[in-house]
């Protein structure tokens, strides 16, 4: 992990895993910038965030579709909400095509959090928890749900067509469904997913696909696509550029 960083993640409790995918906090204890790389991997993400210099402040991002760089500020602390998508109708209750590959400030009083809460972890975790079984107000459609389980317990690795005919929906409803909430195609998407999968297997060195790609040089193209480097410059991780890979559980 680069120094002066320090995380921590928890999972949500049962009941929101179908919208939630994780609470985490991140930290920068130091008085310098840490600048950091952020691949797509596939969540919406809630940010509540203090600075030095910066007041609390509340941010929406969307999903991302390529790798770009950030900088961590000194002396930031980072409360953050990692949505599946699902979230976004049935939490947000909007639509975040706008904000693919950017994002939007929310009021600082969003949700009643404020700067205080940030300096207790799990009591962020669970005053949010209860906010959001709040707002789930309504079952989400079945069709959606089944679709969604499809796509996260396969890691993105079924055909669209595959995934229509299982949930009984047209791969063109679906496909304007997520250009419509989320800003790109259900295939773009799980392209995405599938390239998250592979960090684990990149971080142990192995540099051949084990998801579903055609061969090796396809699987080469995609990390490429969505990272920027090789899997071979992924996995050295230079200067704990990356920031996802970087906090990646340890083996």
């Amino acid at each position: 992990m680069i120094a002066g960083i320090t995380y921590q993640a928890k999972k949500p409790d049962a009941s929101l895993a179908h919208c939630i995918e994780s609470f985490w906090l991140l930290a920068n204890t130091t008085d310098e910038e840490k600048t950091v790389s952020i691949m797509p991997d596939g969540r919406i993400d809630l940010f509540f965030s203090k600075t030095a210099t910066s007041p609390f402040h509340v941010v929406l991002l969307g999903l991302e579709s390529g790798t770009s760089n950030a900088i961590i500020a000194p002396q930031t602390l980072t409360f953050a909400v990692s949505f599946k998508l699902l979230a976004a109708e049935y939490v947000l209750k909007h639509s975040v095509a706008s904000l693919l590959d950017g994002g939007m400030r929310l009021p600082d009083d969003f949700w009643g959090m404020s700067v205080a809460d940030l300096d207790d972890f799990e009591a962020c975790c669970n005053r949010v928890s209860e906010k959001i079984k709040i707002l789930l107000n309504k079952e989400p459609d079945p069709r959606k749900l089944a679709l969604f389980n499809l796509i996260y317990n396969n890691n993105g690795d079924l055909l669209v067509h595959e995934m229509a005919s299982k949930v009984h929906w047209t791969s063109r409803q679906i496909n304007r469904y997520f250009n419509q909430w989320f800003g790109l195609s259900l295939k773009a998407y799980c392209n995405i997913l599938r390239f998250r999968a592979s960090f684990a297997q990149i971080k142990a060195g192995k540099f051949f696909p084990e998801q579903n790609f055609a061969d090796q040089a396809h699987f080469i193209r995609t990390v490429k696509k969505y990272a920027g480097v090789a899997p071979k410059a992924l996995n050295k991780n230079k200067n704990d550029r990356f920031i996802q890979f970087s906090t990646l559980p340890k083996k």
